[in-house]
């Protein structure tokens, strides 16, 4: 018996139909794409932003910039002028024969193009119809033009990262796009099986603002939990010693956390009776004395060479590993033997990202390049049931590119 129906992935016979651009839409769409879900991404015109603003594409390849060429992988492309009634009429029909609705478009362009739930469900009582926005509705940042900075520095992100460095700045990542990228691929799961259940489909609402805002508290609340003057951050994170140590010939990652943990890093510095110190006994007093053991930690890295102290550490089951550069990281035995970072198959010198999970039973799909800009469009129309006449007069109208 042929294996190959067992490599669809898990959500194998999802269609989604994903009008989102940039990073935080994209991010949602390609972990559903690589789980197996069939991805149409709408495009404008003009095209994903990310297709100009990631990067240099190579030659011959106009569009094809690197970051979105990782964003939008297992994708497939069709290019609709939205603006016109015959644009209109064609993502209607796709919206009736999919799933999964996804836009990251503000709520009066979603009600200008005729794409909000209310006229979606009507059409399709099934769909689960998500919306990522910048901020709740309803609230007075209700409509606000948002993007990744703007959030990092309205949710506490930048200020995390002043509280450690001394000056507001921004993660070297869109970190709340990819936060609530993924939000939004597990509320939209979570809205399939409910489906699955009721039968119906429903709207869901994602918001940037305070998905990320609940990110930071989360972590950094601290105890203004229960005390209104209490103070904000988790000690161990928020100090600038919190960070790779210098080693004789580089650098060192080591989190020696619980108290094996710490007692074997003690034993591995030759420094056993710190583990009778009261500054160090236990989780609560190295909590209170967090400075100091990072200073010692710091201190006693410089003493070996990196690869020395992740043989010895990992001898005393202390967490440790080296440091990585981004050139480095391309080298990585873990990353090139697991597959995540391969080499293109038919693409000279290109570097590819694979999905990193993994699933037993329904496995996943092979790995496919980004589409070009309306790749797709000719195969799409003709399964939605345009006839080559049709097709024909959408491209020639510019409905259709």
């Amino acid at each position: 018996m042929s294996d190959a129906p067992a490599k669809r992935g898990p959500l194998a016979g999802i269609r989604v139909l994903d009008c989102t651009g940039v990073i935080v839409g994209p991010t949602s769409t390609l972990l559903l794409a690589v789980q197996g879900a069939e991805v149409i991404k709408v495009e404008p015109p003009e095209g994903d932003l990310m297709r100009r603003l990631g990067g240099k594409a190579p030659p011959g390849a106009p569009g094809m910039s690197p970051k979105f060429m990782h964003f939008n992988r297992n994708k497939r492309s069709i290019v609709l002028d939205l603006k016109a009634p015959e644009g209109q009429e064609v993502i209607r029909r796709l919206a009736a024969t999919s799933d999964v609705f996804v836009s990251n478009m503000r709520p009066r362009a979603l009600a200008s193009l005729g794409l909000t739930w209310e006229v979606l469900s009507a059409l399709n009582p099934r769909l689960v119809h998500c919306t990522i926005a910048g901020f709740s509705s309803g609230g007075p940042y209700d409509g606000a033009p948002a993007y990744d900075t703007i959030i990092q520095g309205l949710s506490g992100v930048a200020a995390c990262l002043e509280a450690v460095i001394g000056e507001p700045r921004f993660a070297p990542f869109v970190l709340t796009d990819h936060i609530v990228g993924i939000i939004a691929a597990q509320s939209i799961c979570a809205a399939l099986v409910a489906r699955a259940t009721t039968g119906e489909g429903q709207a869901i609402e994602v918001p940037m603002f305070e998905n990320a805002a609940a990110f930071v508290l989360s972590e950094h609340l601290g105890q203004r939990t229960f005390d209104p003057e209490g103070s904000f951050g988790d000690p161990r994170i928020m100090t600038p010693d919190a960070r790779p140590m210098k080693t004789k010939d580089g650098y060192i990652c080591v989190s020696a956390n619980t108290d094996p943990q710490a007692r074997g890093f003690f034993d591995a510095i030759g420094r056993p009776e710190l583990k009778d110190d009261p500054r160090f006994r236990n989780v609560a007093a190295r909590l209170a004395n967090v400075a100091d053991y990072f200073a010692l930690r710091a201190e006693v890295m410089l003493e070996r060479d990196t690869a020395e102290w992740v043989e010895l550490l990992r001898q005393h089951d202390v967490p440790a590993m080296p440091y990585h550069t981004l050139a480095s990281l391309l080298d990585d035995p873990q990353l090139r033997g697991s597959g995540v970072l391969t080499q293109e198959e038919g693409e000279e010198h290109m570097l590819g990202l694979r999905h990193a999970n993994r699933f037993s039973g329904s496995g996943l799909p092979e790995s496919r390049l980004a589409p070009r800009q309306g790749e797709h469009a000719e195969a799409i129309l003709s399964e939605l049931g345009y006839d080559a006449a049709d097709r024909a007069r959408l491209q020639g109208k510019e409905i259709v590119a």
